[in-house]
């Protein structure tokens, strides 16, 4: 094995723990028991704490490359991407973790279409093909038939959610694309710190008085989905070429969708499976850079390997994550039976079973 294979090897390893990882995170915030902005808020609190102390015991903040640009644009991006997993969040309680997790899948998209619509990027017609596919498997992964938009209800506005939660991601990573010389973690660091002010006003600290041992589910958000998961996947991307990690970003919808058929018996609908592989084809046809047929001194076809700095791929679609520069308890006993929809369709919620979660959108 050469020394490159096994630097691979190793980013695959770190990037495939930060993707299970994440995919364990609707489960953090459901049993968690807290509202969507309690959660977020301290999220964000704890999630600073983790950065941080792995920014200053790393040696990061001396020669920080900040400047007053980029420091608003990190701080800009800070405000999508905490309101974005706010929205997520409220999202799963209206649908379900399985239902969410794909809708909001559909970030790539949103960063192509606003790409070319702000910043006049060029848009092929190839790709817009694939992106009305991807769209075509949204319609069937979220179930949503005419009656629903006749009647609204709990489910329509959570896949609306989800949709508005991966457009917030893309207007992120359109506007941290833009930041070059500051290492992703500093960037991460000013998007969770944003959040503290930000959601404060939201916070009910009052109703944080009872919640006792959960607060090992909001202390984990911060510490294991945001700081130690950051810091594998950043760590991995700079070993990895972007087709891996396209590929591997993979793992999170789908250990998402296995802890909710595990926790809590739900699992999407025939007709709504059929529409993720259509999902992910797109994703990976819009996110993987096209052979050119050049070769390198190696004689491998031009694939180009992620420095972890600015601009250089796209970052997977992790609801845990800020976009990378260019989301002890006995488990419900599973119910067979598909993801929730709402109560008028007749379905479970998706709420813990120990109490009802805080807050309702």
């Amino acid at each position: 094995m050469t020394s490159t294979t096994a630097v691979e090897n190793k980013g695959a390893a770190q990037l495939t723990a930060a993707m299970m990882l994440s995919g364990t995170l609707g489960v953090f915030v459901v049993e968690s028991g807290a509202s969507p902005f309690d959660v977020v808020f301290f999220r964000v609190l704890f999630g600073a704490l983790a950065l941080g102390g792995y920014a200053l015991a790393r040696g990061y903040f001396r020669g920080h490359g900040f400047t007053p640009r980029t420091l608003g644009l990190a701080a800009l991006g800070g405000v999508f991407i905490v309101f974005n997993w706010v929205l997520l969040f409220q999202s799963y309680e209206n649908t379900s973790i399985s239902v969410a997790t794909v809708v909001y899948h559909t970030q790539p998209f949103y960063v192509v279409l606003l790409g070319a619509l702000l910043f006049r990027e060029r848009l092929t017609a190839v790709k817009a093909g694939w992106i009305g596919l991807a769209f075509a498997g949204l319609v069937l992964v979220s179930g949503v038939s005419p009656a629903d938009f006749a009647h609204g209800g709990p489910y329509l506005t959570g896949v609306g959610q989800a949709l508005l939660a991966a457009l917030l991601y893309g207007l992120s990573t359109l506007v941290t694309k833009r930041i070059t010389g500051v290492r992703p973690h500093l960037i991460a660091l000013v998007q969770v710190l944003v959040g503290v002010p930000l959601l404060l006003p939201f916070a009910d600290f009052g109703a944080m008085r009872g919640t006792g041992a959960d607060w090992g589910w909001l202390i984990g958000l911060g510490v294991v989905h945001t700081g130690l998961m950051y810091v594998l996947m950043y760590a991995a991307y700079a070993k990895l070429p972007t087709a891996k990690i396209a590929v591997l970003a993979f793992t999170y919808p789908a250990v998402a969708m296995v802890m909710d058929w595990a926790v809590y018996g739900h699992h999407i609908g025939l007709v709504q499976a059929l529409g993720v592989p259509l999902i992910v084809t797109a994703s990976l046809k819009v996110t993987l850079p096209r052979n050119t047929g050049k070769t390198g001194k190696a004689g491998k076809t031009g694939s180009t390997r992620n420095t972890g700095s600015a601009g250089n791929v796209m970052a997977p679609r992790v609801a845990g994550a800020a976009p990378v520069t260019p989301a002890d308890r006995t488990p419900r006993t599973p119910v067979a039976g598909p993801a929730p929809r709402t109560a008028a369709h007749g379905t479970a919620d998706a709420s813990r079973p120990a109490r009802p979660v805080a807050s309702k959108a």
